[in-house]
């Protein structure tokens, strides 16, 4: 018998203890954002701690000034490896469309099969729990962990990571490794895994247009006096030409082709646009031409109007030229571009489409550039090998459209790339009433983390 072989058995032996001790953490309200919760948060890190040291883990809490962090260190032989988690959950409202009380979990059969019902199943615990039980079944087989890993978890992933970065800082020392491995991603299919190795960055501006010192009566001044809403409107439209490529000088630097092995994963994929957007009663593709669906969500950039605002927006109807009109705006971005030089570098644009007697104000919110992970890494290729004999159907590399900043603060503070592997499904409905994680997803995910340690570790 191996010795993964016999690991995996002993999931199978502890799949209801281990589906106990799940439930038994998913009872802790641990919601970040509201500070009647805190003592909630620091029993869920208590929790943690409990549970690491109970198979062999060095394990403490570290109170911040926000929610406690939480590190476990197994002291272990071979590679060096860091996996983060968090522990904190979204707020539950609107309570009255949970069909159960969401910290009260239950297994539940649905059309898809059974699954796990309950706040923070699927973001993050349920998760991260399949990492633990990984672990937990190599020590009880082995009597230690297959490699030196270090776990961080934190409990203010949900309310923006305030403590997250100086913590990073100040523990660099005890947290180095040779890869960090993150469980807060989703499969492509319920049968399909998937590595993500794209993630798109976030740029945030606000501006704001003055024309005139006070809103005007139309009537009176509607024609000789300049509109703000009208100037507002004519330069976020210029933002696009007519296929819908960014204009903005500068934008596509360091966007580059899709490399020629992931494009083919892609194209096998069998992705349907027009079911995707049929999804939300919307048929044609609005991104670049030339590009697929998937290009447009995973390894292309975007701008997005997100908000406007001017004039009288109440009922009724008021006659006024508006003093000020406003409008926040988005940016994904990939590959190699500055987000710091697209801001420059729209603000120009902005500047230069600013007619007389208006003036222009901004408001940034935050700047963090696209991750491409390095395929060439063989931990990736080893990874995507070992979770194919896990499931049905082969593990596939993937892009993922939107952020999870912990990936470039990894790279930035410590100096490391991040394996992304998660179990979710598109369906779990996390951050919304009714949260829920595949009972499989559970189960497979604890024996997909056992095959990927043993092909690290080896």
């Amino acid at each position: 018998m191996s010795s993964l072989q016999a690991v995996l058995d002993q999931i199978e032996k502890d799949s209801q203890p281990a589906l106990d001790r799940l439930f038994e953490f998913l009872r802790i309200e641990s919601i970040s954002t509201d500070p009647a919760y805190a003592s909630q948060c620091v029993d869920a890190a208590d929790w943690l701690v409990k549970d690491m040291q109970s198979f062999g883990v060095k394990a403490q809490r570290h109170d911040t000034p926000g929610h406690p962090m939480v590190t476990g260190h197994s002291g272990a032989e071979g590679a060096n490896l860091l996996f983060y988690g968090h522990y904190d959950v979204q707020p539950v409202d609107p309570l009255e469309l949970w069909n159960n009380p969401p910290f009260e979990p239950l297994v539940e059969t649905t059309a898809s099969g059974d699954v796990i019902r309950a706040r923070g199943a699927a973001d993050d615990k349920g998760q991260l729990m399949t990492f633990i039980e990984a672990c937990r079944a190599w020590h009880t087989v082995h009597g230690q962990l297959p490699a030196n890993i270090t776990f961080l978890f934190e409990g203010e992933e949900e309310s923006g990571s305030p403590s997250l970065v100086p913590f990073l800082k100040q523990h660099a020392d005890q947290l180095q490794a040779d890869l960090a491995l993150v469980c807060d991603t989703g499969m492509w299919d319920a049968n399909t895994p998937a590595i993500c190795t794209m993630l798109r960055g976030l740029l945030g501006e606000e501006l704001t247009i003055t024309a005139a010192d006070k809103d005007l009566h139309s009537g009176m001044y509607g024609g000789p006096a300049q509109n703000p809403i009208r100037v507002l409107t004519t330069i976020l439209a210029g933002l696009h030409d007519p296929n819908s490529r960014v204009t903005i000088p500068g934008f596509y630097d360091g966007v580059h082709p899709l490399p020629e092995q992931i494009a083919t994963q892609w194209k096998g994929l069998g992705f349907k646009a027009d079911e995707f957007l049929g999804g939300v009663d919307l048929s044609v593709l609005a991104g670049e031409k030339d590009y697929s669906a998937l290009e447009q969500l995973w390894s292309r950039p975007t701008c997005e109007i997100n908000g406007i605002v001017g004039g009288y927006t109440g009922e009724g109807f008021k006659t006024v030229l508006p003093s000020k009109a406003s409008a926040k705006v988005s940016f994904r971005l990939v590959g190699d571009q500055d987000p710091h030089l697209i801001r420059k570098n729209f603000r120009d644009y902005v500047q230069q489409h600013l007619p007389a007697d208006c003036t222009v104000d901004y408001e940034d919110h935050g700047a963090s550039p696209g991750t491409v992970l390095p395929l060439e890494d063989p931990a990736f290729e080893k990874s995507r090998m070992a979770l194919g004999e896990e499931w049905e159907n082969d593990a596939v590399y993937a892009g993922c459209g939107g952020s999870i900043p912990i990936v470039g603060y990894f790279q930035e503070y410590l100096g490391m790339d991040s394996l992304l592997v998660g179990f979710g499904l598109d369906d779990d409905q996390i951050h919304s009433p009714n949260e829920k994680y595949s009972l499989k997803s559970f189960q497979k995910g604890i024996r997909s983390w056992a095959r990927v340690l043993d092909s690290l570790a080896t």
